[in-house]
């Protein structure tokens, strides 16, 4: 027998393995017992197994200018049946609330004539582009056709939502690629265990892209625009490619004529129907976004306009990524679908009200501070454990710009038992569940990216702050049947494109920048 968790200490949060007693709950027994028959040595074994698998296959993400594998911990999440059939329709009720709102605010405005939305939060978010796709029909009558709901679990063990991915989420491919590790490093756990699969994800993207296509197309054409391999995703942007088996392409091998878009290949241009985009709005059209942007194509607003592409995720969905806008999606769901939401928010205060302003201020050393309009982690403040200079220049940026920002009570993250080099130890969690909508149904995957805080005390789990993840196993009932996960990968189709940069022509420091985020 080993003893990786004879010492494992739980802190002052909720441990997804062990109860307040210390015992091991139940979905969880399985596991322990198999991880306790394991010495250090063999954990290390397993490790450096995985370090192969994701070596061999290029798993990597960018950190710092530099490539590195993805940081997986060995030490599964389990999440119960019953558990996951509450945060998938939670996630589901969130999307279909968050596709209305968007058309809405980029429509009638019905929501804020009613002021349950104030019209000054949406009018001065900075991903609220009205001029670019105000008025505008998605084809397809789709917004929100890939969404990341980020969940945590507070100190009561409540799932609760912490932010929206509306934009572009990303991590999806870690997902695929944790499982597939994870049935390479521990073949026999999943003989023990009833785990649903993931791997369909890339062939549901597909069909939820297809579905969406310009009315009238029976054979669309998909692509996968990337702003290159600069980006820190660039591997998930080419395995969803090779998955999904379409082509993925840069704005340099697009062309807009007529307002209608086609791919140069070296067969000749070939119309494109749909495109998956995960380049940000800000540098898609240099006609109505930056006008020297090179990682997008000219004129794509425009042949979405006319109806003659789909672009997914749509235009413009920011501003219900926007952090000021978040604490109203409960009353969007009321309004909207007239239901009470099935997860809750974490309290949020809204700082451009003075009196809330000056409250939040007097605990600046007890909140979480956020952007509104911040992504990855970059910017957050954690009053608790920030420095006197953090919290001064916080303090100083909240009063002069209030709708910048926003505040939250600190949620104790749940915990689980992960390997670092001092052997199990419980780390913070959070949880990014993948919803796919093609305006019938929305699909939430059965996993979902678990991401964890790799250094001890840490809140942040972003893996461009230093974080790491899990496989994330939902259960499956008793009696209901198990797919085996694939474990090979689907060869793509790929054109070699025509376009090619001009020589001299590189992409400005903006550019550059995005390309990294």
């Amino acid at each position: 027998m080993g003893d990786l968790l004879d010492a494992y200490q739980p802190i002052d949060a909720w441990d997804e393995m062990f109860d307040a007693d210390g015992e091991t709950r139940v979905d969880y027994r399985s596991l322990y017992e198999h991880v306790q028959t394991l010495s250090k040595h063999d954990f290390d074994e397993r490790c450096s197994t995985r370090d192969r698998v994701f070596r061999d296959q290029g798993i990597t993400y960018a950190h710092s200018g530099e490539e590195r594998p993805f940081p997986l911990d060995l030490v599964p999440r389990v999440i119960s049946a019953n558990e996951w059939s509450l945060v998938e329709r939670g996630v589901a009720q969130r999307v279909r609330a968050l596709e209305r709102f968007l058309d809405d605010v980029y429509g009638p405005g019905e929501i804020m004539r009613a002021g349950v939305v104030p019209r000054r939060l949406v009018v001065t978010s900075s991903h609220y582009h009205r001029a670019a796709c105000g008025g505008m029909s998605p084809p397809g009558g789709v917004r929100v056709h890939v969404a990341g709901i980020d969940l945590v679990r507070d100190g009561a063990g409540k799932m609760c939502v912490l932010e929206d991915n509306l934009r572009i989420p990303s991590g999806i491919s870690y997902v695929v690629e944790n499982r597939r590790a994870m049935t390479h490093v521990f073949p026999e756990l999943f003989a023990a265990h009833r785990v649903q699969p993931v791997s369909d994800y890339p062939s549901r993207l597909l069909q939820t892209l297809v579905a969406t296509a310009p009315r009238g197309v029976t054979d669309p054409r998909v692509v996968l625009l990337t702003p290159g391999v600069f980006n820190a995703a660039y591997f998930e942007h080419s395995f969803l490619a090779r998955q999904m088996g379409v082509e993925l392409v840069e704005g340099r091998d697009l062309v807009c004529r007529d307002n209608v878009l086609y791919m140069l290949t070296t067969s000749g241009e070939e119309r494109v129907d749909v495109v998956y985009r995960r380049v940000d709005d800000e540098f898609l059209d240099p006609l109505h976004f930056s006008p020297t942007s090179m990682l997008g194509c000219a004129g794509l607003v425009n042949a979405a306009r006319a109806g003659n592409v789909t672009i997914a995720n749509f235009l413009g969905n920011g501003v219900a990524d926007d952090k000021a806008v978040y604490p109203y999606v409960p009353a969007m769901i009321d309004f909207y679908l007239g239901e009470k939401p099935i997860l809750s928010n974490v309290e949020t205060f809204m700082l451009d009200d003075v009196d809330v302003r000056a409250w939040a201020l007097d605990r600046v050393d007890q909140l979480v501070w956020k952007p509104a309009d911040g992504s990855g982690g970059s910017g957050i403040v954690i009053g608790p454990c920030a420095e006197t200079e953090a919290l001064d220049a916080v303090r100083l940026a909240v009063e002069a710009e209030p709708r910048s920002w926003i505040a939250q009570q600190p949620v104790a993250l749940s915990t689980a038992p992960t390997y670092v080099e001092t052997g199990m130890q419980p780390r913070h969690l959070d949880l990014r569940p993948f919803a796919l909508n093609d305006g019938e149904n929305v699909w939430v995957v059965p996993g979902g990216l678990t991401r964890v805080a790799l250094n001890e005390g840490s809140l942040v789990v972003n893996s461009s702050q230093g974080g790491g993840s899990k496989d994330t196993w939902v259960l499956a009932r008793e009696g209901t049947d198990v797919e085996q996960e694939e474990t090979s990968v689907a060869d793509g189709v790929e054109c070699e494109p025509l376009a090619r940069q001009p020589f001299g022509m590189v992409p400005s420091a903006s550019e550059q920048a995005a390309q990294q985020q």
